[in-house]
């Protein structure tokens, strides 16, 4: 007798072995065989194995069968016993196919990338915003809120001048204003360290 096995090799089993002979005795006493056979590739494919799996996986369920078979046990359904087997397998296939995907490292050990921006950066731009806001109290109110609503909340001229009700000319002046403003105390801080 010869059974197929992983790869295409095919495994021959002696006549005077006792895995045949209980091979043949479960397969007589199973009605409708090819049944059973096409039930067990029905709710494998369903699972999305691929044939060359679902063919091994038949094998191993049904290894697993003898081998419990074996132990002195008698199947009153087998066909629910391969089923369940080979879908189990299946399940530890699919698990087995994954395990890449698990570090067996603790997360405290691993290194995490926070894609916000550091602490230190984000207390210098904090630390950069009070000084942009002190150096535009030089300014008009009406200056400092336009620049803001340009420069910090990206609006356009002409939104700005929809939601103030001042002309998109007059906009853009005032941020023009409030950038010299801001250019000639960053000059004025270059020259004095």
């Amino acid at each position: 007798m010869q059974i197929p096995a992983p790869a295409g090799l095919l495994v021959r089993i002696p006549r005077h072995c006792w895995m045949r002979r209980l091979f043949y005795a479960i397969v007589r006493g199973m009605e409708g065989f090819s049944r059973y056979f096409r039930k067990m590739r029905l709710v494998l494919s369903r699972r999305g194995c691929r044939r060359d799996e679902i063919e091994d996986l038949i094998q191993d369920a049904f290894v697993r069968m003898l081998e419990y078979c074996e132990t002195g046990v008698e199947v009153r359904r087998p066909e629910a016993l391969l089923v369940r087997t080979a879908q189990r397998l299946s399940m530890n296939f699919e698990r087995d196919q994954h395990r890449d995907l698990y570090v067996p490292e603790p997360l405290e050990n691993l290194l995490l990338i926070d894609p916000s921006p550091a602490p230190e950066d984000v207390l210098a731009a904090a630390q950069r915003m009070e000084k942009v806001k002190r150096t535009l109290d030089a300014v008009s109110p009406r200056t400092r809120e336009v620049f803001f609503m340009h420069r910090v909340n990206g609006l356009s001229y002409t939104q700005i001048a929809d939601r103030t009700g001042i002309p998109s000319s007059t906009v853009r002046k005032h941020v023009a204003r409030a950038m010299t403003v801001l250019l000639s105390e960053m000059q004025r801080e270059k020259q004095d360290p």
